[in-house]
């Protein structure tokens, strides 16, 4: 019997579309209405910083029971995730009215996106070897442009109380987990134990670990560097090229477009070229760093802002795609949330990493740093894609 369950690629690849399209109108929402949330908690930005740990906190361990749980009842979960994620989002607006609350809040909103992040990317990686054709960067796409439009969408209905676009949202995602757990729940489960029955033994321990821990070290670079862009790129604007609130607001924006623009641009790009994307969109994320760092102008720095999110946009999608082209459907799901997990760490760890760099040499040398780490991808890329094992067939 085949290694991949029969479910049709067009089914598959829908089911990616829709969970991606569902968890980036949430985080969408959710970005636009932190200084809404903030108020209504009666936090200062300390406080309101202290809190935002909570979602990292909730979404680790998640993140990595959720593989197990995908490998035991199959991609079905994925839907119920995402469904979960919508409630979260709406119970955490409604009781965040002091620092105990928001954090309990966003606890239970980190626990439920880190399961959707990894239920989600599994069944596009599933799609993606089914279908037999990339899904998977342009999936990514699809929750990058979800997001800018919900932030937009959002923001034009702030005389709304908060509750309600999360109302909303909420009600998107109830009926995308329920269109997901539809489309993906016939046979999952026992198809999913039938071919774990069936496989061929895995290596065990640490053996079975090793190379989804250093493909996801590639990816804790990448997302440092988005993070760190992405957090920090209107306050580089403000400190650093003294423009106003208003246009240092704008950096974010053209980060998140040219990262939805370039995976929708890329996305059609196959295996073969796995290789060749990473190496390129590290010496993007590189140049762009070091352009930003050295910027006279807001125009100069908006420049290498778009250069760095091309080359930022391509490295985790790029990433699974190898993953989910070399693993098996029995451990797809473990596979998949130890990549996420690792490279997860990153993407926390980014913001911090630039913070400590602008304290020590200014924020212009701490885009040097952000320079610096796209550096150390694109010199490690190479060997820890030999020393996997899983990039042997992104060869170019």
């Amino acid at each position: 019997m085949s290694d991949t369950p029969a479910w049709s690629p067009r089914r598959l690849i829908a089911a990616a579309i829709v969970a991606f399209a569902a968890f980036g109108a949430f985080w969408g929402v959710w970005g636009a209405s932190v200084p809404r949330v903030q108020r209504q908690a009666g936090l200062d930005d300390g406080g309101l910083g202290f809190a935002l740990l909570f979602v990292g906190a909730g979404a680790l361990p998640s993140m990595l029971l959720m593989g197990r749980a995908l490998d035991r009842w199959g991609p079905r979960i994925a839907g119920v995730a995402i469904a979960a994620l919508g409630c979260a989002g709406a119970g955490m607006v409604l009781t965040a009215v002091n620092l105990a609350s928001l954090c309990a809040g966003l606890a239970v909103v980190g626990a439920t996106s880190g399961a959707a992040d990894v239920a989600m990317n599994a069944v596009a990686g599933r799609a993606e070897r089914t279908a037999g054709r990339p899904v998977i960067t342009r999936a990514h796409g699809v929750f990058s442009g979800l997001v800018v439009l919900a932030s937009l969408a959002t923001g034009s209905v702030a005389s709304l109380p908060v509750a309600v676009p999360f109302a909303a949202v909420a009600v998107v995602s109830l009926a995308a987990g329920a269109a997901l757990v539809r489309a993906l729940g016939a046979g999952s489960a026992g198809q999913a134990r039938e071919h774990v029955a069936e496989a061929e033994p895995a290596p065990s321990g640490r053996a079975r670990l090793v190379p989804f821990v250093l493909i996801g070290t590639l990816g804790a670079l990448g997302f440092a560097a988005e993070n760190a862009h992405e957090s920090w790129s209107a306050v580089f604007a403000h400190d650093e090229l003294h423009s106003g609130a208003g246009l240092s607001a704008v950096a974010p924006a053209v980060f998140a477009g040219v990262v939805a623009v370039t995976r929708f641009a890329i996305g059609g790009l196959g295996a073969a070229h796995a290789r060749a994307v990473l190496l390129g969109g590290a010496t993007a994320a590189a140049i762009g760093a070091a352009l930003i760092a050295a910027a006279p102008t807001l125009l100069v720095a908006a420049a290498g802002l778009a250069v760095a999110a091309a080359g930022t946009a391509v490295l985790f999608p790029t990433l699974l795609g190898i993953v989910a082209r070399d693993v098996r459907e029995s451990g797809r799901g473990r596979a998949t949330s130890v990549v996420s997990t690792v490279s997860y760490l990153g993407f926390l760890l980014g913001p911090v990493y630039v913070g400590l760099w602008a304290d020590a040499v200014g924020l212009r040398g701490a885009m040097l740093a952000i320079a610096a780490l796209a550096a150390a991808l694109l010199v490690l890329t190479p060997a820890l894609l030999r020393v996997s094992g899983l990039g042997h067939r992104a060869a170019r």
